[in-house]
């Protein structure tokens, strides 16, 4: 089937995400998505204020569904939680300039792309189209990656001067094609992400985009693709998103089949038996799992544990403005990072937290509720567990230049719930 862009807002994501990687090649990825962005909620924008004004392939599909406008409100929210946790800790006009600049390429995008999608007639399956080219890609250029650590080729390539623009660190603009574990000096590969546990979650996306595609080829190559990603990433976060965000959204009909909740009840039954049991399998498993990367579960708990204990003892609703140097005992990693819900009680508070989990509950609520009723919502409720599981490993606020895709779908889906075709 021939799956092409017909309109400017379709052309402009179609050559974005088929460019991937020549804008990874040249180290200029972290400044596209935020560009983006902002260029597609301007055409948002400016089709909701010309309406019938503007050229027919750019008018709004409709008006602004309720959810899109909760993550819009709680963005401006965190914007206004950044302001007072600099103000209440003094850092200065030039920092809180810098943070704002921050915000603009980071949170604010997460109320940008799902406007774009919700407004702008962009169809999902040119997104999808796209994600399946870049697999293919992808595909391409992995042999060259994977052997590279065998030839004695270079981890690093270069750093890109675009570095110049600001950013949360060098990696953000370097181009890869390894990297070698420090734990036990193997290599780790990250493809297009800064680092190897964000291209596993990149290829969990890749694959819930290659479910939907309808051409057993592309498919297939989206697949391949994802599933290289996640597992030359080698990491744990990946593989439990592979198969929980794939298969739960297709078990959600489950929940209107009353059969199900009869062998539901069974079950629930069965476990007084071998509830004991099963709980201690659990916890085998999970010592087991957080053993295969020891450092790293120790360096993140401790992270956290800061990182709660300094938010509840000195900064509880505006948090401290901006992260900060971490001791020795977590590698000198900058507390407030590594987990996005204890990140952001350190640097933006309770406020902050609110700010973010009101508009994602409700997101993947309306997804869930979809999920349950038929296929259109398998796509965005998977979305929605990767970003769920992303925030308990990650900081997404910084990752989201990557993200934007399953963002414009979540807004193409709050769109499809708000205004049915046959309404």
């Amino acid at each position: 089937m021939t799956v092409a862009p017909q309109n400017p807002a379709e052309r402009i994501v179609w050559k974005t995400i088929i460019w991937t990687w020549p804008f990874y090649a040249i180290g200029a990825l972290y400044i596209v998505g935020p560009v983006l962005a902002w260029v597609l909620a301007g055409l948002a924008g400016l089709a909701l204020y010309l309406g019938p004004a503007i050229r027919p392939d750019l008018r709004a599909t409709g008006p602004v569904p309720p959810v899109v406008w909760a993550w819009i409100f709680g963005m401006l929210v965190m914007l206004v939680a950044l302001w007072a946790g600099h103000l209440n800790w003094g850092l200065g006009l030039k920092q809180t300039i810098k943070s704002s600049i921050g915000w603009a390429k980071g949170w604010a995008l997460l109320a940008l792309f799902p406007l774009a999608g919700a407004i702008l007639p962009i169809r999902r399956e040119i997104i999808v189209r796209a994600q399946s080219k870049l697999a293919v890609v992808t595909l391409c250029v992995a042999p060259v990656l994977l052997v590279a650590p065998y030839l004695g080729l270079p981890e690093r390539i270069f750093t890109s001067p675009l570095k110049a623009v600001g950013g949360p660190g060098p990696e953000y603009f370097s181009v890869f094609l390894f990297t070698y574990d420090p734990s036990s000096w193997t290599p780790r590969w990250q493809f297009f992400a800064p680092w190897s546990p964000f291209a596993a979650l990149l290829g969990v996306v890749a694959v819930l985009f290659a479910l939907e595609e309808r051409t057993w080829r592309w498919r297939m190559a989206g697949i391949a693709a994802g599933v290289l990603m996640i597992l030359a990433s080698k990491s744990r976060m990946g593989l439990v998103g592979l198969v929980a965000c794939s298969l739960g959204p297709r078990m959600m009909p489950l929940v209107l089949r009353t059969w199900a909740w009869v062998a539901l009840a069974g079950l629930a039954t069965s476990l007084a038996i071998v509830g004991p049991w099963l709980g201690q399998s659990i916890s085998n498993a999970i010592s087991t799992f957080k053993g295969a990367r020891a450092d790293s579960t120790r360096v993140r708990e401790t992270l956290q544990r800061i990182a709660h204990e300094r938010w509840q003892n000195e900064a509880v609703w505006f948090g401290h403005g901006t992260v900060q140097p971490g001791p020795h005992i977590v590698e000198y990693m900058p507390i407030g990072t590594h987990h996005t819900w204890f990140g952001l009680l350190f640097v933006k508070g309770l406020v902050g937290l609110l700010a973010l989990a009101v508009p994602m509950v409700w997101q993947t609520a309306i997804a869930m509720r979809d999920a349950a009723l038929g296929p259109r919502g398998r796509l965005p409720m998977g979305l929605c567990m990767v970003f769920v599981l992303l925030s308990f490993g990650e900081n997404i606020e910084i990752e989201v230049y990557l993200l934007w895709p399953a963002l414009v779908i979540l807004g193409i889906h709050a769109r499809e719930v708000a205004c049915p075709p046959d309404l």
